[in-house]
């Protein structure tokens, strides 16, 4: 038992290496099973170690583990071995007993695997004339990925430090360099029987980036090579590496790389990593997983002025970014984005994609075998036209994540891993994309509203596609939409509030191999909930939370009083209080205060976007209508610190 508590400790931890050590001790015990086995599962795969995963997960079952999340995490690990029928089972297991509490990304990411996994076999089909080869004289038993060209050099991370990364057990990671010249892929053995290539032990990037106590790689290098963005963090300080962020170092006149310094787009609450500039140097692409992204991690963007100031990242949008994990931008000379990702269909964890843009609509492709398997995929760059390097921890390696070099055309030798000739092209398949919709009165029940005004507009233009009555279901549609294309719907009734709802068809669009016949249609249906316009009734507004003793709107409450913005622009009549409410941790007369600054500040802000003062009132109510009448926890205190909206005029 003090074995098993000590694992979870270092579990709870992040320290996902010393925790196996301790759960491997406590399974001589009596500890149950499943809990045991979940943990020793659960600490596999955030450490990276899916296949190793695999086992416990099926005892964890076996034994009737009730974690919520089971059957979801298994699969992705049964989908890292190239098992995709049994990792298909679980995750129809996990969508058929899902959770309520579960959240709309992760089922959104599972549902969208089923249809993948379906599909698997035409994703298998995609295989190119690409030769593959181990750099077998940059590779170890550790890890060894995020090639990049800096001049002569090849740039890379490897896990070689003294220092050991308690999440997984690996020293940590550092940059290294070596001569292109050296950097050559694994020949045929000479007539003394070692391998081609010549051989050089990598030497340590830069001696002033180099610090020994955390992860440092991913770097990125300006177009002059004069300015270098790598990614810094993960010492195991804090649970779940969200400790990395985004660094800047410059080369100075005596060839020596600056002290690098934290970059202010960082979230200092998320894990930003993996930065890539654009061919003209002017943009830099990240991937990060701050609040606000489409779930797990996202691709950002930032534009960087002639100042070398950096703009406010921008998420690039649903059509790249999934429910799962985009990561390791890169942007080739031809302006095409190479990036990984878990989300997208593919045949492993992370699979390398392309991403193209034409007349408004990106376009997502995997990259095909021989570049992706069942394992991670990642890191792809061109060096030239047809050659490149990638990373990958497919089976055959020299360890965990090894470099391996790739070119496009005839194989030059026997060593290439697969050689396919590129399946004949089929006819082009045609996809039409509609919206339909109802108009429900937002009580409870719900309840169809006929005579509804209901408008679908362009976002681009600003004109209506369609323009519609709705009769007595409260129905509405269908309306054709473009790929690529934003809208607002717009739906108005008397005696109710106007609502206004944005839909976009931003990643949206049906992967192609999911499409089996000549012509697809699908309809997108949406509720529209319209409020009762009532004297005094009280709205509570989601998300417009306040920090313990603060009263300044936090980034995650600015959208949500957008939307107060928008519904007194579409109802300019309306005239309403806004209260603000605290916990009871402070005395009746300071709380009474607080919340005033704190509605006030709601005020303030939405005056700020343009809507007169004399329609708003600010109220602060102290802790005197508390939601959670007795909170213990701080997700209770939290909830008692709110804001609401109450109708005052009509």
């Amino acid at each position: 038992m003090q074995a098993y508590k000590k694992g979870v400790r270092h579990y709870d931890a992040g320290e996902y290496n010393l925790a196996l050590t301790q759960f491997q001790k406590a399974a001589k015990g009596d500890i149950d099973p499943a809990r045991l086995n979940y943990y020793t599962a659960e600490s596999y795969r955030l450490s990276n170690r899916f296949g190793e995963a695999v086992p416990f997960y099926q005892k964890a079952i076996e034994a009737g583990t009730k974690e919520p999340d089971a059957h979801f995490n298994y699969a992705y690990a049964l989908k890292s071995q190239g098992n995709y029928a049994a990792a298909l089972q679980q995750l129809q297991q996990y969508l058929a007993n899902a959770p309520k509490t579960a959240a709309k990304a992760t089922l959104d990411k599972a549902k969208r695997e089923v249809e993948t996994l379906k599909a698997i076999d035409a994703i298998a089909q995609n295989k190119s004339l690409i030769t593959l080869r181990n750099m077998g004289n940059l590779n170890s038993p550790g890890a060894e990925f995020a090639p990049v060209v800096r001049g002569e050099d090849l740039v890379f991370t490897a896990s070689r430090k003294e220092t050991v990364y308690k999440n997984n057990g690996q020293p940590m990671l550092g940059l290294y360099k070596t001569k292109l010249s050296k950097a050559l892929p694994d020949q045929k053995p000479d007539e003394t029987g070692n391998p081609g290539g010549a051989s050089g032990t990598p030497e340590v990037f830069s001696n002033n980036v180099f610090q020994g106590d955390v992860n440092e790689g991913t770097p990125a290098f300006s177009k002059d090579g004069k300015t270098m963005i790598l990614a810094r963090g993960n010492n195991g300080k804090r649970k779940g590496g969200l400790d990395v962020d985004l660094y800047i170092s410059r080369l100075g006149d005596n060839n020596t790389w600056s002290q690098p310094l934290r970059l202010p787009i960082s979230d200092s609450l998320a894990w930003d990593g993996s930065p890539a500039f654009s061919a003209d140097g002017k943009t830099l692409y990240f991937a990060s997983n701050r609040a606000g992204g489409a779930g797990g991690i996202d691709l950002y963007r930032t534009s960087i002025d002639a100042s070398g100031r950096f703009s406010r990242p921008v998420n690039m949008g649903r059509d790249i970014n999934t429910p799962g994990d985009e990561m390791f931008p890169y942007v080739a000379p031809n302006a095409k984005l190479y990036f990984a990702s878990d989300g997208h269909p593919g045949l492993g964890k992370l699979d390398v994609f392309v991403a193209t843009r034409s007349g408004g609509v990106t376009r997502v492709e995997n990259m095909g075998q021989p570049i992706n398997s069942p394992a991670d995929d990642f890191g792809l760059i061109y060096t030239e036209a047809t050659k490149g390097y990638m990373a990958s921890n497919r089976s055959g390696g020299k360890g965990d994540d090894d470099i391996y070099f790739f070119q496009e055309g005839p194989p030059t030798d026997t060593t290439t891993i697969i050689v396919q000739t590129p399946p004949p092209a089929n006819a082009p398949k045609i996809v039409r994309y509609f919206i339909a919709g109802t108009v429900l009165a937002n009580e409870t029940p719900t309840a169809p509203l006929d005579s509804a005004r209901v408008r679908i507009l362009d976002d681009a233009t600003g004109q209506p596609i369609a323009e519609v009555v709705t009769g007595q279901p409260g129905t509405f549609g269908k309306y054709p939409l473009t790929e690529g294309k934003d809208y607002t719907l717009l739906a108005e009734r008397k005696g109710y509030l106007t609502r206004r709802e944005p839909f976009t068809m931003q990643g949206r669009s049906i992967p192609a191999v999911f499409l089996t016949k000549p012509q697809t249609d699908t309809t997108f249906t949406v509720d529209l909930l319209l409020d009762r316009s009532l004297l005094n009734k009280t709205f509570v507004l989601e998300n417009i939370y306040y920090d313990l003793d603060k009263y300044n709107i936090r980034s995650d409450a600015a959208p949500e009083l957008d939307k107060i913005v928008v519904i007194l622009k579409d109802n300019p009549t309306l005239k309403l209080e806004l209260s603000s409410h605290t916990d009871v941790r402070a005395p009746d007369a300071y709380n009474m205060k607080l919340s005033q600054n704190r509605a006030k500040a709601a005020v303030d802000y939405i005056v700020s976007q343009g809507i007169s003062a004399d329609r708003l009132v600010a109220k602060g109510y102290g802790e005197t209508r508390l939601v959670v009448k007795n909170a213990k926890t701080e997700e209770e205190h939290q909830r008692n610190r709110r804001t609401e909206i109450k109708i005052l005029e009509l």
